[in-house]
């Protein structure tokens, strides 16, 4: 079966738009008009990328995001009418994956979805087995445990803590987290690692406000640690 995509959008007309353009590149779309019709597609037809309009009546994309996410680990896309940081944080924070910004071009569409598929795949560790303290990482089975216990991962996070791990004590810029996580940079944005790294931070860390593994680097990045 091939790549189905499911876009969540009142607007009649930008919803038809983006669904003549997903399906010129071959994949197949579910539509929704708002979030709770949403909900129950994405249960009868588990989608491979989700695009979520902020605003929809009901529910907002904020909460379906949220809602998605307790249940799933898909690759969601945020798209809102302004590049406030605000909602672009606000978004992030709700577990989504990327965002993209109105108006945008097919172009712009289709690679950041191209992007979001192939993080998807497997990583390709040089270790089965990372060890950093109580953090223990096992990239081929895509665990991640803490003092022993599992701790689930969307799986960008996962890719987020993975390429850490494969040079520990590197420091890494946002900007090639953003190409080798994210897969572009060219329509990157800094705020994507920021809001993944504080994500990650309340999964892995004992106390987030004292990251002990994952560190900033003041000016430069961030890095993994013991």
């Amino acid at each position: 079966m091939g790549t189905r995509i499911l876009t969540v959008e009142d607007d009649e007309r930008i919803r038809a738009a983006v669904k003549l353009a997903l399906e010129d590149e071959g994949w197949l779309v579910d539509e929704a008009a708002d979030g709770e019709s949403a909900i129950d597609i994405f249960h009868q037809h588990p989608s491979d990328v989700v695009l979520i309009d902020i605003m929809l009546p009901g529910i907002d994309g904020f909460e379906l995001c949220r809602t998605l996410r307790r249940t799933s680990d898909v690759p969601i896309v945020m798209v809102t009418a302004r590049a406030d940081t605000h909602d672009v944080v606000a978004g992030l924070e709700a577990g989504a994956d990327d965002y993209l910004t109105k108006p945008f071009a097919p172009k712009e569409l289709s690679a950041r979805i191209r992007a979001l598929l192939r993080r998807v795949r497997p990583v390709s560790p040089a270790h089965a087995r990372l060890l950093f303290g109580d953090l223990e990482i096992v990239p081929d089975e895509g665990k991640v445990n803490l003092g022993g216990h599992e701790v689930h991962l969307t799986k960008t996070e996962f890719r987020l803590l993975c390429e850490l791990a494969q040079n520990p004590g590197r420091v890494f810029s946002r900007e090639e987290l953003l190409d080798k996580v994210w897969g572009y940079d060219y329509f990157g944005d800094g705020r994507l690692v920021d809001v993944h790294v504080r994500r990650l931070r309340t999964k892995v860390e004992s106390d987030p406000a004292n990251p002990r593994h994952v560190v900033t680097v003041r000016g430069l990045g961030y890095r993994l640690q013991s």
